[in-house]
Parts: C-alpha cells; structure tokens; sequence
C-alpha cells in the first residue's frame, strides 16, 4: 500500500493512523503505517514532552506525527472564564437534572473535571507546537481548518508538513491557497466533527479541488478494500482513527464503553452537538438523545457547550454510567467486534487489500 506521498514520508503503507494514544500511534508507526498523535487533551507542556519522549522510545527511529485543534481566527482578549459566563442558567439547570435523574455520583473532593476544550484555544496548541517542534515529527495535522499562517511557515522551517481535515471541496482549496501539503478529505461516516458528504463523493471532488496536492481518505474506512476503494478514487492514503479505539494498546480505561464499542453495530451512531456544540458523530446514548430532544433547551454552539458539560462527562467516566457513557466513533464501528493488537488490524488491512487488488486484476482481465 504505497504512494507517492507514503514514499516521500518514508512509511511501508500510505496509512495514517489517528489516536489520542501514545501507544496506539506508536505501534501504527511500528507496523508500517504512520502514527498521529492527536495532542488536544494536552493542556500542560510537560506532559505532551513526556509522552513524545516515549513515542521516540518506541518507534525504531520511523516516523509519526503529530495531530492539533487550532483555529485559524482567534478572538483577541476573551478567557475561559469570560466564555464561562455566557452560559445560561437554563442549561446548566438541564445538565444537573438530567445527571440526577441517572443517578450519577459527585467527583471526589478535589478531583477536577477532565478535560475542558482549553486544548481549543490557540494559546494551549501554541505551547504544544513549542513542544513538538523540538521533537522529529514529520506531519502536522489540524482538526479545525487550515493554521494560522505563521504556523504553516513554522512548520515548513522544520521540514514538517502541514495538513488539515476538510468536509467540503470549498474547505479543501481554503487549505491549498493557505499552502498546506496534504488535505484529509474526511466525510459525513466519520468518527467526530464531520460535515456532510459522504465519503464516496468527498475524496475525488477534492482529489481533483486541490491537485496536485496530495490527499488521504478519511470517514467510514476499517477494511483493506475500503483502503483499495479509497486509494481508487485518487487519494494518496487514508486517515483511520475509529478502528484503534478497540485495539489492545489502547488506554480506554472503562471496560463498559470497550463493550459498548464491540456492541454497536453501524446505524448505533448519530451526528450530534451534544459534546462540543458542533455536529459531531458518536455513539447514541439516552445523553445524545437528550440533548438532540425538541423538548429540551438545546445545544450550545462552540466553545460554550464543551465548557457546560465537561463535568458531566468526567462524572459520567469516571463512574461509568452505561446508558450516558459514550465516545467519539464512526459508523465503521460495526466492524469493530473484537479487541485485537494494531499488528493484528495492520495484517486484516493488508490481506484485504490484496483480495480487492487481485478480484480488480481479475476483472481486467490481468489475472
């Protein structure tokens, strides 16, 4: 599974395998693909600089990269604390009922909410680049529209290159006028923020939007003739992130939610704003159902509602109430049915990318 772009990084397969997890993204790197490691949960330098310390340990000297959330536009002079108070009593009302009603205990005394979108604000990503630039990282992501310009040019002084996830051919020429190298077309089945194209129909609008930059395929891929399929289409690779929140390097910490995930099947998803203002696809549970309910006050836009219901979701993981316990996945979930090693997914992807290659050949005529 080469590319022009895979040969260019250096890595076996044109595979970019997303992950908040050291781990995960190590053993990506390891077996041939090429590890992200998705930073936002980051919001203490030394604490990404530990991590990347390990990642370095781990990877036998192959690359990997690096994936941030950084607006493009910033609003000068506006704290947390400044947005905190722009939420309406009526919300903060809905969440406490709504935990009360499943019964969902308190945080010990003195333990703090998790994590609480400060990894959304430019200032936070700016400390991690500080962070990751001192480290060899040969791809930077962004989840949230092309950098800032000095960003790209930062990163093009490191030999890094840039990349950026785009729902729509119009976001993907933003990217290319801002002078990023490679656009993640990423479509309406995958895990996360996602627009509303679906894959099938994204990846060669922007394939041939932005050429000749290169392109990865991303939304609703798990499967080595999906990875055939998208490769077909013009990409130049994929962008994986659901297919590892099952595998066993993976640091989910809550058995309940591993078993939710093997449960699913694809339809067991839903496009929701219920977590961060902005749609979002998830796992369907009575808290997406809430949320997403005519008869409640509604969702909150960014960065509003990932500040209102961050406790919750703490409360809700750490003492893992199943009907409100879920995460961020795609509909390639209902391929996700059992905990298997990266080595072991890399194997299934590759094997069933040679079966699509050879039943093509056989089409043609060529075999």
């Amino acid at each position: 599974m080469q590319t022009e772009l895979s040969n260019r990084l250096g890595v076996e397969h044109a595979v970019f395998g997303f992950t908040p997890f050291p781990a995960v993204a190590a053993a990506i790197t390891r077996a041939g693909g090429f590890g992200v490691l998705g930073a936002v949960r980051y919001t203490a330098p030394d604490a990404l600089a530990r991590d990347l310390d390990w990642m370095q340990a781990h990877t036998d000297g192959l690359p990997y990269g690096l994936d941030v959330v950084m607006p493009a536009r910033k609003v000068e002079g506006v704290s947390e604390a400044d947005v905190e108070t722009m939420i309406p009593e009526e919300h903060r009302r809905f969440v406490t009922e709504l935990l009360d009603t499943h019964q969902v205990p308190q945080l010990p005394e003195g333990e703090a909410a998790g994590w609480r979108i400060t990894g959304w604000m430019e200032q936070v990503a700016r400390t991690q680049l500080d962070v990751a630039f001192d480290y060899p990282v040969k791809l930077l992501a962004n989840a949230l529209g092309s950098p800032p310009p000095d960003v790209v040019q930062r990163a093009h002084d490191h030999g890094v290159l840039v990349a950026a996830l785009a729902g729509s051919p119009r976001h993907a020429l933003h990217h290319k006028a801002a002078g990023l190298d490679v656009v993640v077309a990423q479509g309406y089945e995958a895990g996360g923020h996602t627009g509303e194209i679906a894959t099938m129909v994204l990846t060669p609008e922007v394939v041939a939007a932005v050429d000749p930059l290169p392109v990865l395929a991303a939304g609703g891929i798990g499967t080595g003739e999906q990875i055939a399929a998208g490769l077909a289409l013009g990409a130049q690779g994929v962008w994986l992130g659901s297919v590892w929140l099952t595998t066993e390097e993976a640091e989910l910490h809550s058995r309940r939610l591993t078993a939710k995930l093997l449960a699913a099947g694809p339809g067991d998803t839903v496009r929701s704003r219920a977590l961060t203002g902005k749609p979002a696809r998830q796992l369907r549970t009575e808290w997406t159902d809430a949320w997403d309910d005519p008869d409640g006050p509604g969702t909150l836009p960014m960065p509003l509602q990932g500040l209102l219901v961050a406790e919750a979701n703490s409360r809700i993981q750490r003492y893992e109430v199943e009907p409100l316990l879920g995460t961020p996945v795609g509909q390639i979930v209902g391929r996700m049915n059992s905990e298997r090693s990266v080595q072991a997914v890399f194997d299934d992807l590759t094997r069933g990318f040679e079966r699509a290659i050879d039943r093509v050949n056989r089409i043609a005529g060529r075999a």
